[in-house]
């Protein structure tokens, strides 16, 4: 191995997470492998997304807060027209309307009101916790819980392709910003709905997602060096 680690005084470890997985089990998998239970990450992101992960190890997971308060950058795909109640392919779509009369400018259009300091309602099927309970439990048992708005910083949120009904988007955020609120509210604004079709976190702060390692290559690295 190219770098000699030591779990216990603390590492900040880059992972691309996977898709399909929950951040808690890219944790759970790097917590059986190094044999430390001191391990945790940065920043949720959800099963469906893929990107880069922090996660910290020992003493090191007293820094998880100054990681997780920095500036996040996002890149992905949302679809108009349809809609989930998860706000993305976790769940089964739930309306389909017609966007043939939507041109590429009326989605440039809503943009700006999507810039700047903006308030949002995270989404149902999502890790804010009401009452101590994760609303997404809620959500599964058919509950509604209502959930107060916040108010986040997009710093920049740039069309990058429009081929409707796709359109495919970078965004420069604040923490605590939910990429599936900002998809479903521009989804309503333009009066057609929209859900998640794939997301990808490619920046937290100054790292980047090519500094990251891919889950199966780090696993692989501690097992060699039989940490």
């Amino acid at each position: 191995m190219s770098h000699t680690y030591d779990f216990q005084a603390g590492e900040v470890l880059l992972i691309d997470k996977p898709v399909g997985w929950t951040s808690f089990d890219v944790v759970n998998k790097i917590r059986y492998q190094i044999k430390i239970k001191k391990v945790g990450h940065a920043g949720t992101l959800d099963p469906l997304a893929t990107g880069l992960l922090i996660l910290c190890t020992g003493k090191k997971t007293k820094s998880i807060e100054q990681y997780q308060a920095q500036e996040k950058e996002y890149e992905g795909t949302f679809v108009l027209g349809k809609t989930t109640p998860s706000v993305d392919l976790e769940t089964a779509f739930d309306s389909n309307v017609p966007v043939h009369h939507l041109t590429a400018a009326d989605v440039e259009a809503v943009s700006a009101q999507f810039t700047g300091e903006i308030s949002q309602v995270p989404p149902m099927h999502s890790a804010v916790k009401i009452n101590g309970e994760r609303v997404y439990k809620s959500a599964r048992r058919g509950e509604t819980v209502e959930i107060k708005p916040r108010t986040v910083n997009i710093k920049s949120l740039v069309f990058e392709q429009i081929t409707l009904p796709e359109v495919h988007f970078r965004v420069v955020c604040s923490k605590g910003t939910y990429i599936r609120s900002l998809v479903r509210d521009l989804g309503e604004v333009l009066g057609v709905g929209a859900y998640l079709k794939s997301l990808r976190r490619t920046r937290i702060g100054n790292f980047h997602v090519d500094q990251a390692y891919q889950l199966t290559t780090f696993i692989d690295q501690i097992k060699a060096a039989d940490v």
